[in-house]
């Protein structure tokens, strides 16, 4: 400012005046911001004047290289550009004298301040959608992972709006906490200023932890958490505020259920006013409030009665009654009373309508007092692309999922509150299932839960991950694996219970982690566990293979032809419609040739590809490459030999290996089953090098990630030996940087140590593939102890990063 000052000398003209707007104005400039400039001038003097002034601050700004918002107008003019143009309006609010003459500065300040206290009622709801559609286009700055620290909701615009409401005198913001959260975002955008040298707001993954040392904490994820923190109270305070706009405008129109507060004041009793809603809750004005009488220093229950009143009622808690159980400092008693877990759980059930009660609750720090543990979770972040949410608001998510399934079991209470805490040992090192098992059999006993229902829960946490993962990489022909989760369950009521919590789970988590294909393998693997545990034997249910009339007829064409025969077909919400077929010889059957369906409208959700032809080496490894050359995500694999008879064939018994996939195009539409077809002829007979073309793929793949991530160096692949998998076969558990290819590179890896493979379950976790397969050796039996340890090594060692393609052949 100074400086600044210093450049308007030594004699600026009369009726001019220098002034910082915006953020500059407001004094937050960071290291790299612009500098928001007014040159101000009542229009008296000669504009060949008022430019040669201009000229004499904004050129040396420029000659530094710095950013320059500038503008020169008459105060009339300025007022005309602020009812144009919204931001032009905020950026008036925060005028600030820097030099020239103060008379003209603040005849600016007072007229921009009159005129949007005079416009509220029309300018305001325009604020309004600007915040949504910043919404819309940046999301909530507290569960991104690389948030905008000022655009997404919950950031530093979010601040300038709730004074610019302030400033209407209409409302005012909730002021606890709130001046902290911008002080926090403004010395993280500092740090990041300065970490990278460059104007940016967005806070990249290679950039937090030289910004959090650079503001000494301790990591990157203490950063996260404390900027989360800081946008939660901004968040929050600006749902309070709108709500309250809303209200007051709704008023001073006539319209709605609103009513001024004078009025409320002179109604001729609290009937006129307050509709009951629960013992010490009513409805006023549209938020749940304390009755009159209620006392809640001498009724610890309070605070859950009402916000499980107002989560069922769909309203939200007024925030004088949240900020008055939190000073009212009365601890329910442990175990909780019965009537405190009943409320409890009818909150956790209100759905959608529980998530605006519980961020109110947590405003005020009273969830972390209802349940300590709780305060581990609060606001840490996931570093998971799967997932949508911080590990708390995650939670919460889970429980309104579950809600919806409550009719499905028998126990909805242990369903919501199990959902609730499923991910409570995220808090902890380690395992966060094994953390959680105990923190949650600690907290059932503080809600008062007997013992039996505390283990219950403590198993569902445990094992909330235990049937999707088992459905989507264990084998569920293999009675060893339905076994493992009858043990690990215990009894059909909580396999119920599970099988909801899995499901509410995946939808909370994001659209990458359910889908129809991983519902119907929990609902099957869940079927044969349910079956288990009514006593039928798991043998049973592993009943032998029988080929579809269509596997026969691929199997019988592949031993006619000789080469391999190939049917894809589209799984789609309401059935499956055949895509296209190919033989050697033979046309493409199927609407489309290799389409999607005959312009079918529904999304596939999955395509089924068959494959059948004789078995030979390499088979594995170059039918993965094929699908990886087009762009085919695996989603699972499974190989079987079809026994063809003399009376099929006409000849000897013969032999036919036919592959299943569940596989999705990565983008576009399907490819042809003729190029598929092509392709896997090419590969099979070596006139085409998969190796060279894979690598090609991977190499630009590495490239482009490198550039984003500054060499970001992926975790090594792991390798595991899953003991007591399966009686049948050794199971291999591979866990690795996604890739084009990978599936490819193991094939060829589990090719050269002589196994086979008899079925494979593939799935990707955001940048991480974690594949299953089930191997045997040659005599179809599965391997020793100290082979699967020795072929576990050595399929470590083949997908290093630094092996390519010529040193793996």
């Amino acid at each position: 400012d100074e400086w600044l000052a210093g450049l308007l000398a030594p004699a600026p003209p009369a009726g001019v005046a220098l002034v910082a707007v915006g953020g500059h104005g407001h004094g937050e400039l960071s290291p790299r911001s612009d500098l928001d400039l007014l040159l101000l001038h009542d229009g008296r003097g000669a504009p060949a004047d008022i430019a040669a002034v201009a000229d004499r601050v904004w050129y040396p700004v420029w000659d530094l290289g710095l950013a320059l918002d500038h503008s020169v107008r008459t105060p009339a003019q300025a007022r005309k550009a602020a009812e144009d143009d919204l931001r032009v309006q905020l950026g008036l609010l925060e005028a600030r004298h820097v030099a020239g003459d103060p008379a003209l500065t603040a005849e600016l300040r007072t007229a921009a301040l009159a005129r949007w206290r005079a416009q509220a009622h029309r300018r305001l709801p325009e604020l309004r959608e600007a915040c949504e559609e910043r919404l819309r286009r940046h999301g909530e700055l507290r569960f991104l992972l690389e948030p905008d620290l000022k655009e997404a909701r919950g950031g530093l615009r979010d601040a300038t709006a709730l004074r610019a409401v302030a400033a209407s005198w209409l409302a005012d913001a909730p002021r606890a906490g709130l001046t902290e959260a911008r002080r926090c975002l403004l010395d993280v955008r500092d740090a990041l200023h300065l970490s990278t040298g460059r104007a940016t707001d967005r806070l990249a993954l290679q950039d937090q932890e030289q910004v959090a040392n650079a503001l000494g904490l301790l990591d990157a994820d203490t950063l996260l958490r404390q900027v989360y923190e800081a946008a939660r109270a901004i968040a929050y305070a600006g749902e309070v505020t709108w709500r309250e706009i809303g209200r007051v405008l709704r008023s001073r129109s006539g319209r709605g259920p609103g009513r001024t507060r004078l009025r409320g004041l002179l109604a001729s009793g609290p009937a006129g006013e307050r509709a009951p809603l629960a013992e010490g809750v009513v409805d006023h004005e549209g938020e749940a409030a304390l009755a009159l009488g209620a006392r809640p220093e001498r009724d610890p229950v309070l605070p859950l009665r009402a916000a499980a009143a107002a989560a069922q009622a769909g309203l939200p808690l007024s925030p004088p009654t949240v900020r008055k159980f939190a000073r009212a400092g009365r601890e329910l008693p442990v175990p909780w009373p019965r009537e405190a877990r009943e409320e409890f759980v009818t909150l956790l059930g209100a759905g959608e309508a529980t998530v605006p009660v519980w961020e109110a609750l947590e405003a005020e720090g009273l969830v972390s007092r209802l349940l300590p543990d709780w305060e581990r979770v609060r606001c840490r972040p996931q570093r998971n692309p799967v997932h949508r949410f911080t590990v708390d608001r995650h939670l919460v998510e889970t429980a309104v999922r579950a809600a919806a399934l409550a009719r499905r079991v028998h126990r909805p209470d242990l369903l919501l509150v199990g959902a609730l805490l499923h991910d409570i040992g995220k808090g902890w090192p380690g395992d966060h299932a094994v953390s959680g098992e105990t923190i949650a059999r600690d907290m059932a006993a503080r809600m008062g839960f007997g013992a039996a229902d505390a283990e219950v829960l403590a198993t569902l946490v445990r094992h909330h991950l235990l049937l999707v993962e088992t459905a989507t990489r264990r084998d569920l022909d293999d009675p060893a694996t339905v076994r493992t989760v009858a043990r690990a369950v215990g009894t059909r009521g909580t396999l119920e219970l599970l099988h909801a919590l899995t499901e509410a789970d995946a939808l909370a988590t994001g659209p990458a982690a359910w889908s129809q294909w991983r519902a119907g393998l929990v609902a099957d693997l869940v079927a044969r566990t349910d079956a288990v545990l009514s006593g039928e034997p798991a043998e049973w249910q592993a009943a032998p293979y029988e080929p579809t009339a269509e596997a026969e007829r691929l199997a019988v064409e592949a031993w006619r032809t000789g080469g391999p025969v190939l049917a894809l077909h589209t799984r789609a919400e309401g059935g499956a419609a055949e895509v296209g077929t190919d033989g050697a010889g033979a046309g493409v059957g199927g609407p489309g040739d290799g389409g999607t369906g005959g312009g079918a409208e529904a999304e596939p959700v999955g395509v089924e590809l068959q494959i059948a032809l004789s078995d030979r080496p390499g088979v594995l490894p170059a039918v993965a490459g094929v699908l990886a050359l087009h762009r085919l995500t695996v989603r699972s694999a499974d190989l079987r030999h079809l026994d063809l008879s003399e009376a099929v064939t006409g000849a000897p018994a013969a032999s036919v290996l036919l592959l299943t996939w569940r596989v999705a195009a990565e983008y576009g539409s399907l490819p042809q089953a003729a190029r598929l077809r092509s392709d896997l002829v090419r590969a099979l007979d070596g006139s085409l090098n998969i190796d060279a073309r894979l690598a090609e793929r991977e190499e630009a793949y590495r490239g482009a990630r490198g550039h984003r991530r500054r060499g970001a160096q992926a975790p090594p692949p792991r390798v595991d030996v899953a003991p007591d998998g399966s009686r049948l076969a050794t199971v291999l558990e591979v866990r690795a940087q996604d890739a084009p290819g990978l599936l490819h590179r193991i094939g060829h890896a589990l090719e050269e140590a002589g196994v086979r493979v008899r079925s494979a379950r593939v799935s990707t976790l955001g940048a991480s593939a974690v594949d299953v397969f089930y191997v045997t050796g040659p005599d179809g039996a599965p391997l020793t102890s100290p082979d699967a340890a020795a072929l576990a090594g050595g399929l470590e060692a083949a997908l290093l990063p630094e092996r390519g393609p010529e040193a793996r052949r």
